[in-house]
């Protein structure tokens, strides 16, 4: 099928030239299944819940019909809410490559950033993206004003909701124009309980759009290695440098694990980058600039952060944490595996993770290898895990060699030192105590 052949299907949907000329520049020729089935369905204004995941293009699929038919007044005709500060700095982009001779001025809001800059900038446009806390910010301070709202869009819906954005949510709703006098998509990954009823609520008659998963699960390879915590950080630099992989995504359930995994990742010569919600907007910018341009090759993360993150060709997913519901272990083994390539998922259990793991393993839809490793953990650099606090390292250090445990039996289980003149063991905090007579008769002898 040649290239025009391919955009044909795009210009069956309705879409004008000037909008498939940018297409064209983009290189995309041909729809996605969601594009496929939605954009039809906006075009001719009706309201859809879409079920689709991250990286199936839904950007384009929501986005379509509100850059067609937009007009160049100073008014927010758009709303479009999105959970993480990356995903609306990614839609917001996306539209404004989409919508190149359009008369379309797109604001992206969120927090961590001055408020006051978004102030100015919000009169001119005509899109607004954003997260649910700083939009509602914005409508507290009268900064904001959605009476006029044509289109509004809820993206990554489940998301938002896992994240307790509910109630901000329905606030902000009711700031628009009743859902008569507004066209209303909502897209998520799973079609839950909670986004019929919103959509019940907020919508008026939606049609639903629900695509297949993009993981085939053919090409996909799911492991676990049962081993202890102490052991989880070496065993993980020996897989990294072991397997042979392309992108590579590595995901912690904190902040601060984060920061020790991506850190010692570094000491031990694996190029690693850390992005988590405790970093500011250029830190993460910065750090998504250097994965795309291929500068780095792992990507260590939350869950909360790596959500909406568009990242193509990811050939291993590593579960350093396992996740705390089936729910998520599918949202993150989903990065993999796509379009006919192969992908693997390697999950580093320890006896911590075992209940979540348990309901995990026991899904019909889980085929989960066990994989047994060395009986001795590698010899690998690691800073101690107390030095990292709420997603930030704290301390300068140089790293350590992590030790066996049985270096550790002949070096003794206990670090005393003196307290007001008596030998106090350190783990035990109290245990272990001598008075100066009987340390000092113990040394004579």
């Amino acid at each position: 099928m040649s290239i025009f052949s391919k955009m044909n299907e795009f210009k069956e949907f309705g879409l004008s030239d000037k909008f498939l000329k940018n297409l064209e520049k983009l290189f995309i020729t041909e729809p996605t299944e969601i594009q496929r089935k939605a954009i039809p369905l906006t075009l001719k204004g009706k309201d859809v819940i879409g079920g689709s995941a991250t990286g199936s293009g839904k950007t384009l699929a929501f986005s379509a019909s509100i850059i067609e038919n937009i007009n160049d007044d100073s008014e927010i005709q758009a709303l479009i809410m999105t959970p993480t500060r990356e995903l609306a700095e990614q839609i917001s982009e996306s539209i404004k490559d989409f919508s190149k001779g359009f008369p379309v001025e797109v604001m992206t809001i969120y927090g961590g950033v001055s408020i006051e800059n978004q102030f100015k900038k919000i009169p001119s446009a005509n899109i607004v993206v954003g997260t649910p806390g700083r939009i509602l910010d914005h409508l507290n301070r009268k900064t904001l004003d959605l009476s006029k709202v044509k289109y509004l869009v809820l993206d990554e819906v489940d998301r938002m909701f896992e994240m307790g954005f509910q109630q901000d949510v329905e606030k902000i709703i009711s700031h628009c124009p009743p859902s008569e006098k507004r066209q209303t998509l909502m897209f998520s990954a799973t079609v839950s309980d909670e986004l019929e009823y919103l959509s019940r609520k907020h919508s008026k008659n939606p049609e639903k759009v629900l695509v297949k998963s993009l993981v085939d699960p053919s090409k996909l390879e799911q492991v676990f290695y049962d081993i202890s915590s102490k052991n989880k950080f070496p065993y993980l630099v020996q897989l990294l440098k072991q397997e042979k992989s392309e992108i590579v995504m590595v995901f912690c359930n904190t902040r601060r694990d984060v920061d020790f995994v991506a850190s010692n990742l570094k000491l031990n010569g694996i190029n690693a980058q850390a992005i988590h919600g405790g970093l500011n907007q250029n830190q993460r910018k910065r750090v998504l600039d250097n994965f795309h341009k291929g500068e780095v090759n792992v990507l260590v993360c939350t869950d909360v952060a790596a959500r909406g993150l568009d990242i193509q060709n990811v050939s291993h997913v590593y579960n350093y944490s396992i996740p705390d519901t089936l729910t998520e272990y599918t949202h993150r083994i989903g990065r993999t595996a796509r379009i006919g390539k192969e992908g693997k998922v390697i999950n580093i259990v320890s006896n911590r993770d075992y209940e979540a793991f348990s309901d995990i393993e026991g899904s019909k839809n889980n085929d989960i290898k066990k994989v047994s490793l060395s009986e001795r953990p590698p010899m690998v650099k690691m800073e101690s895990p107390k030095d990292y606090k709420r997603g930030r390292k704290k301390g300068n250090f140089k790293g350590r060699d992590f030790k066996r445990n049985s270096d550790r039996k002949k070096q003794g289980n206990f670090n005393n030192r003196k307290r007001d003149g008596k030998f106090v063991n350190k783990k035990r905090g109290g245990g272990n105590r001598f008075n100066k007579n009987k340390a000092r008769d113990k040394r004579n002898k």
